[in-house]
């Protein structure tokens, strides 16, 4: 007989709402729920998930938190999975008629052997709802009474732990956990309903970071808590709805909305709460988060900080303030329940750091009681670990020999000054899941060079992947070449990205970091808010492309766009040097319309670029011409933009009509996709002419091309003449005026980049700004740019020919 038999026998589907009981899906910890119905007798329904169904007894006063109260809990027969968030109206001469009510959901944790408990008579599990946490049992009561017609009586019972003892959950929660409704409203058939918090909901801040330490700090003036193992968290509550941020401003509700109505118990009107997700219902590590993120749950979070309460800014006041503030608002929501209090240990460092270590805990985390909270890395809060347990960038993987292995090992590696460097391979902890989500993450990352420098012998065999995936691995120790000892992998880091991974000073510098020898203040802070780009990575990016970049930007007065504050904050152009501008911006000393002369900036090295980046600057817009001569360009530049929501295709379409017609004239092009919207199409020159040439040569030719495809084109700045159609901006020809630099970031979301392409490979492009920080650095342009040629006399006569 099926386990459902029975309670498919006491239904007629056609006359109850009730699920009929699909097929069985699995989940990734046992499920729970508790339903108040409201039939003959009121009662509440508990539901536990086992083997394909739910296990299910009838509490006849409901649950009690006080452990000497004692409830009857009778025996029912099993119900289908999808009966676990039921809620609505059984009709009148149905078996179980009456209104139903969820009361609570979560998940389940057997203590002891399930099967054995159900065989003997006595379940020992915790709960971890939304209301009923903690630990419980059930017992079978021995014996028959007089009218129990074959019952199976059993008695529910609370243990004595934390979260014992609080007020009554039958007389407090006496609305929907999901619906919000009461069971009268929901015998009406009265729809969800929504109570949203009043308060502006805050933004995301910058998260305070610990800085790792050998050894515990001593003394009164610290207190400590664990390590968690998992994801850092912003929790943003207010008017809009609840919002889960990473530690890098990523908005990753969507992940985490399974934990989002652990918060409806904070008591506030806005809030910003920092914290660490976990998994939950029991399971641990940082393996079992990346389960419970893939499948949609459980979830816990610590909190451990309070930044904002009610539209009050909290980080200027001292931990000690925060933390008794945090406890405020948190006084209402279930002890040991999937959003509670990170606990603080008051014992000694070195005593509490032992007791998590032997419990196989990561470490603790070490605070001084009156620090305030800052934005960045400070020694304030340090990390004490128990064993070595880093993140390092997958820069490659290990053919393997073996049959259906998807690779051997994975190349390990992390920056130091500026570049990676190998630390060796991982060959253990995965499992064949674990393995094929990785070659599928890792395939579209293939690239033919290492990213970093290896020694021929480690890198025979290996398939290079652009190092963008971030693994945590526990090892040994590092050995005296830098390799990894007996490394073993524990997961992915989606929530940091790979150029935050460094080594040694570059870690523990974080705060002030040396790049390209610019000193780099605020590395950590996010720029690019939806890319989590910070600007000690803008800073690497630069140093790293200095190479390329400086092949058309150096020497060249600039305009640099300033971002001081990231995108969120104001931009503006600047020219001219400011005070405390490093050294490496050189200046060049320019005589300018009105007669006056000033001091323009140009950068020669890598560290131009850098102390730049220091400033703020995300964009470079370089001049047509070199310091060394400035009244002879070397470069025109036609700038293809295109009316708001006309496709790229049309633009592309533009630019090869562009260079068919120059390469008519005997001027050979190059292409660059912009970032934006549009393309460049660039014209190497030989310093023959003067800028009153070339701006009319490329004026003259614009104007010819809007002329002839007038529905294509036009060669005026009006906004009015431009729907529908592509303005050639021939005025970036003009002495003084500025064009976006190769391989230069835009102060746009997703950190898109400007980039030089082949003709053959704009045939294919789809858009404007497919390059982000990312894949940039892969680009290599040296077979793009065609050799210079002169504007001469007989082009421009030959120009003249061809407008007529």
């Amino acid at each position: 007989m099926g386990r459902l038999d029975r309670y498919n026998e006491m239904r007629d589907f056609d006359r109850t709402p009730e699920p009929r009981g699909g097929e069985a899906v699995s989940a990734l910890a046992l499920r729970y729920s508790m339903q108040k119905h409201d039939a003959t007798r009121l009662h509440f329904d508990l539901r536990l998930e086992w083997e394909g169904a739910l296990l299910s007894w009838a509490v006849t006063r409901g649950p009690s938190l006080k452990p000497s109260e004692k409830r009857l809990a009778v025996r029912t027969e099993d119900h289908p999975l999808d009966y676990l968030d039921f809620e609505g109206v059984i009709p009148k001469d149905n078996y179980g008629a009456g209104t139903v009510m969820l009361f609570d959901i979560g998940h389940w944790q057997p203590l002891e052997p399930a099967d054995r408990g159900l065989k003997k008579g006595h379940l020992h599990f915790r709960l971890h709802g939304a209301r009923l946490t903690g630990s419980w049992h059930l017992v079978r009561m021995e014996g028959r009474k007089p009218g129990d017609k074959g019952r199976e009586n059993w008695l529910l019972m609370k243990e004595d732990d934390e979260a014992a003892g609080k007020r009554d959950p039958v007389a407090r929660y006496l609305r929907s956990v999901s619906t919000n409704r009461t069971p009268r409203e929901i015998t009406s058939g009265k729809g969800p309903v929504v109570v949203e918090r009043t308060g502006k909901r805050p933004a995301f801040h910058k998260v305070q970071l610990a800085t790792l330490e050998e050894e515990a700090p001593q003394g009164d003036g610290w207190w400590h808590e664990v390590k968690f193992d998992g994801y850092r968290a912003l929790i943003a509550l207010g008017k809009g709805g609840t919002r889960v941020f990473t530690r890098n401003g990523h908005d990753w509700s969507d992940r985490f909305a399974a934990l989002i109505p652990a918060f409806d118990a904070i008591k506030c009107d806005s809030a910003l709460i920092d914290g660490e997700i976990v998994a939950g219902a029991g399971m641990q590590g940082f393996s079992a988060l990346q389960k419970a993120i893939k499948a949609g749950g459980p979830f816990r979070f610590y909190g451990f900080d309070l930044l904002n309460l009610d539209g009050r800014d909290l980080t200027g006041l001292p931990l000690e303030e925060r933390r008794a503030a945090l406890e405020t608002v948190f006084a209402e929501a279930p002890p040991l329940g999937n959003a509670e209090l990170s606990p603080v240990i008051e014992t000694e460092a070195a005593e509490a750091l032992c007791t998590i270590c032997a419990a196989g805990g990561e470490g603790i985390i070490c605070k001084q009681r009156d620090a305030l909270y800052r934005g960045a890395r400070t020694r304030a809060w340090l990390k004490v670990k128990c064993g070595r347990r880093d993140e390092f960038v997958i820069l490659g993987w290990q053919e393997s020999d073996k049959r259906g292995r998807a690779f051997a090992s994975l190349a390990l590696g992390a920056r130091q000054g500026g570049k990676y460097v190998y630390m060796g391979k991982v060959g253990t902890g995965f499992d064949g899941a674990t393995m094929e989500e990785l070659a599928r993450l890792m395939k579209p990352l293939a690239r033919k060079t290492p990213p970093a420098e290896v020694p021929a012998d480690e890198a025979r065999g290996v398939r290079w992947v652009r190092p963008d995936l971030v693994a945590e691995i526990t090892y040994a120790e590092t050995t005296d070449d830098g390799r990894l000892r007996h490394a073993v992998f524990v997961g992915l880091r989606e929530d940091k990205p790979a150029e935050t991974v460094r080594l040694g000073e570059d870690r523990m510098s974080e705060d002030r970091k040396q790049v390209a020898g610019i000193g780099i203040s605020h590395p950590d802070r996010v720029v690019y808010p939806d890319a989590g780009v910070t600007k000690g990575q803008v800073a690497e990016y630069y140093a790293e492309m200095a190479g390329k970049m400086l092949k058309e930007a150096a020497d060249r007065p600039l305009s640099l766009l300033r971002l001081t504050e990231g995108l969120e904050g104001e931009s503006f152009f600047q020219k001219h040097a400011g005070k405390g501008f490093p050294e490496a911006l050189k200046t060049v000393e320019i005589a300018e319309k009105d007669g006056d002369r000033a001091e323009y900036m140009y950068v020669t090295d890598a560290a131009g670029l850098v102390g730049a980046a220091q400033m703020g600057t995300l964009e470079f817009h370089i001049w047509g011409s070199k310091r060394d001569d400035l009244e002879r360009p070397d470069r025109m530049v036609f700038d293809l933009d295109p009316d708001e929501g006309l496709g790229f295709g049309k633009v592309r379409d533009a630019a090869f009509l562009l260079r068919e017609t120059l390469e008519g004239l005997g001027l050979p092009s190059w292409a660059m996709v912009t970032g934006g919207k549009g393309v460049h199409v660039v014209v190497p020159l030989r310093r023959v002419a003067e800028w009153e040439t070339v701006t009319l040569f490329a004026r003259v030719l614009a104007h010819h091309l809007a002329d002839t495809h007038p529905k294509a084109f036009v060669a005026t700045m009006s906004k009015a003449r431009r729907k529908g159609l592509i303005f050639i901006d021939w005025l970036r020809n003009q002495r003084g005026a500025t064009a976006i630099a190769p391989f230069s970031l835009r102060a746009r979301p997703g950190a898109p980049v400007a980039v030089p392409v082949s003709w053959d490979e704009l045939k294919g492009l789809k858009k404007a700004n497919g390059f982000d920080i990312h894949s940039a650095r892969e680009r290599d342009w040296s077979d793009i740019v065609p050799k210079p040629v002169g504007l001469t006399g007989a082009r421009v006569a030959d120009l003249e020919a061809l407008v007529g």
